[in-house]
Formats: C-alpha cells, structure tokens, sequence
C-alpha cells in the first residue's frame, strides 16, 4: 500500500470510530485509561527493552543530547505515563457540559454545550510519553487521535500503543480510536496535515523546523507553540533567596524543554546586589551567560571567569538555546522589562519574581504571554503541574486553547437551544 492510500485508510478508520468515541460513556472512557495504565505497569520491562533500542540507534546516528534527553524514557517515567492516565481518569468529563443558560424574552432558553473537536492529528518528535498523553487525553475529551510519532522513537511508540489497544479493548471501545502511524517516511506527515475530510485539528509537538513547516503546508487548523523564549525578571523588590532558587530551577533543572527560562531580566537597582550570587551559581553548573555590557561589568568584578561570560548579540534575547546557555540583561525598572519581553519572548512562559503585588499584578496583566508567573519557576508552565493531568502540548497562538493543553482545549462549543413550541415572530 502507498504512503497516501494509507493514510486515507487512517484517516477514515479514525473517522468512523470518532463517533463511537464522541458517544462513549464517561465510565467506559475511564474503564479504558485505567486498563491503559494497568498495562503500562504491566509491560514496563518491554517498554524499556524498546526505548533502549531506539536510544541505541539514536547514538549511533548522532542524534544531539537534547533529542536524546527527551527520547529517554525510565522506570519513574514509566510509572508517571500510568499515574498521567490515572489522572485524566480521575478528572470530570468536559464532553456534554451545559454552560452559560439564559432565558431570552422570547421564551427560548440559549446557551452552550462542550463537544469534542472529531479527529486529533498528533505529530511529535522524540518524547515517547506522548503517546500515552496523547492517547489519554483525545479519548477523555471524545475525540480520536492519529498519533505520528518522529522515528528516533519507533520502537517505544510502538509498544506504547500496544497498551492502549489493549486498554480501549478492555473497555468495549474501538481500536482504531487511537492509531499509530507505522510509517516513519516524512511523505506521511504531509498526507496527514492536508487530510481536512478525516482530521479536524492537528497538533504538532517538536522542533521549531517542524513546526513552521507544519503550520506552512496544512489544510487543517493546528494548534501549536514555535519555541519556548521563557523569561524571569527580577523586579527592585524581589526577595534574592526567592530570586536565586527560581533562576536555577527555570534555567538548570533541564535544558531541553520549551519552560525552561532562556533569557533573566534584572532591574537595574538590585542587579549589583543581586547578579554576583546568580551569576556564581549559573558557573557552577556550567552555563555560559551572554549577557549585556552592565551585566559583564558586575560579574568580571564578582570573579566570573571570561571563560562563562560572552558579550549578547541581538538574536540572543530571542533565542531558544535549549543548552546551557542564558541570556541575561539589566533593564531600567518593570516598563522595560515588560516592553523587551513582549518585544523578544515567543509568548510562552514569563516569570517575574517580586514582593510588590502592585508591580506583580502590572506584570501579570501587561505580558502577552501564555503564561504569567509571580514568584515561581517557568518550569511549571506544564499540564501536569497546572492540574490537567497531562498536556497535549503548549498553545502561544490566541486561539481557544491557549498555554498548556488539556481536555478543553480539545473539545468545542455549539449553542444549544431549548423550546416549547417558540416561533419566530
């Protein structure tokens, strides 16, 4: 079969089963996260065996440490795959939910009913718990997903879906709600993102070349993210104990994933006070800083070696490093920290660390970004920590979905109208 009939046929079968899906009890949807769960749990040591085959190939291709950290998969990642499913399990079904009834002088009463979108296109590279995220998330909601996984990531995908199979059979479910493109050509992608008789949404999780090539060629409306420019700013009135354990959080937990702060803001009147204790902890864990000529001036004086210290050119404050790499400015007081990041930031996650509620409300309300954070840490900026059980991925465009996706992000409104016999006069 060629790459185009078989997508058709994907396309088609995953048609047909949406609206089983879109009908299915929210007792039957949970039945089948909780039997997906209880068999990731089960075949851990077979979805270990799988990750290390495509590690393995992913090394001897050469794949770069970033790609690498996010195709791992471990035991405690296993078991957060099974608790993420958990999770959606446990949290209330959006689908049929009635919102906003009015009454109207006609007699009619109008409002809004949640519905699933239909059809969910998934193209990701690389994180295998995708395919577990992705799967727990479109069946909760009622949708049915098509799941294109990157190739350095077959062989765990793979075994993935054999769990969710057997999860959706467990619950009397179709199989083919969620489907695994077993075609790793390229040649698929674009079949699947120009499919608009069979996929409703697509959504695209990886690189930003990915992305932008994605949101160039499809037919069908996409939900997605570029990079992730995450920003923390240190306003005059942050507490520098708060400030310097929020910077290593956002900046050296991990550096390959899009909430990790990329670029720090320090107000002009604490950066003396405040930079040399950040900038000796951003050289202990081996971070280059490109940074401003104010902030070079104080961290030469404080001892930085030149050696961690590079001069910022322009494309650094726009710049997704995903390495450890930071770009650090002083600015002159919150208007200018606000105007650089609505400037530079890809509209993801920005931070602000203050004990001034007035200028930390000021931040919230006058940053255009997805999310907005007073006094803690950018790598929060994530479905799980939010409390969605788990994310589909990270929305920056101003649509429906915005920031991490969850199950209303995956879901619609039609209006809805109740009548006793009203006509139009």
């Amino acid at each position: 079969m060629d790459i185009k009939t078989y997508m058709q046929t994907v396309g088609r079968q995953a048609r047909s089963a949406s609206r089983s899906v879109a009908a299915a009890s929210t007792d039957a949807k949970n039945k089948a996260l909780l039997a997906m769960a209880a068999e990731i749990r089960a075949r851990a040591a077979q979805l270990l065996d799988a990750n290390a085959r495509d590690l393995a190939e992913a090394r001897a291709n050469g794949l770069e440490p970033s790609m690498i950290d996010r195709l791992t998969l471990s035991a405690k990642g296993i078991e957060a795959m099974a608790v993420g499913l958990e999770q959606v399990a446990a949290l209330p079904d959006p689908v049929g939910e009635m919102t906003d009834l009015k009454r109207r002088p006609s007699g009619i009463t109008v409002g809004k009913m949640r519905v699933p979108l239909g059809v969910i296109g998934i193209i990701y590279e690389a994180r295998p718990n995708v395919t577990a995220d992705a799967a727990a998330l479109c069946l909760k909601s009622g949708n049915a997903a098509i799941l294109r996984g990157g190739k350095e990531a077959l062989h765990s995908n793979q075994a993935i879906a054999a769990c969710v199979r057997a999860g959706l059979a467990a619950a009397g479910l179709p199989e083919l709600a969620i489907q695994v493109v077993e075609i790793t050509d390229r040649a698929a992608v674009g079949e699947l993102i120009a499919m608009p008789e069979f996929v409703d949404v697509i959504v695209p999780r990886g690189g930003k070349g990915l992305i932008e090539r994605i949101s160039r060629d499809a037919r069908v409306p996409v939900i997605k993210h570029l990079d992730g420019n995450c920003h923390v700013y240190v306003d005059e009135f942050a507490d520098p104990a708060k400030a310097l354990a929020i910077v290593e959080n956002a900046k050296t937990q991990r550096y390959g994933t899009c909430n990790t702060t990329e670029s720090l803001l320090v107000d002009a009147t604490v950066a003396q006070a405040q930079l040399p204790a950040i900038g000796h902890m951003l050289a202990g864990k081996g971070v280059e800083v490109r940074a401003c000529p104010a902030t070079l001036a104080i961290l030469r004086e404080a001892g930085i070696a030149d050696s961690q210290l590079k001069e910022a050119v322009e494309s650094d404050w726009s710049e997704e490093f995903l390495a450890p790499i930071i770009a650090v400015k002083v600015v002159n007081g919150l208007d200018a920290a606000i105007e650089h990041i609505n400037r530079y930031s890809s509209g993801h996650t920005e931070a602000i660390v203050s004990e001034n509620y007035t200028r930390a409300m000021r931040f919230l309300r006058e940053v255009d970004s997805a999310s907005v954070m007073i006094n803690a840490s950018t790598r929060f900026a994530d479905g799980f920590e939010y409390g969605l059980g788990a994310e589909i991925g990270i929305s920056t465009d101003k649509i429906h979905a915005r920031g991490p996706v969850g199950l209303e992000g995956l879901t619609s409104q039609k209006w809805i109208v109740f009548g006793d016999g009203q006509v139009r006069g």
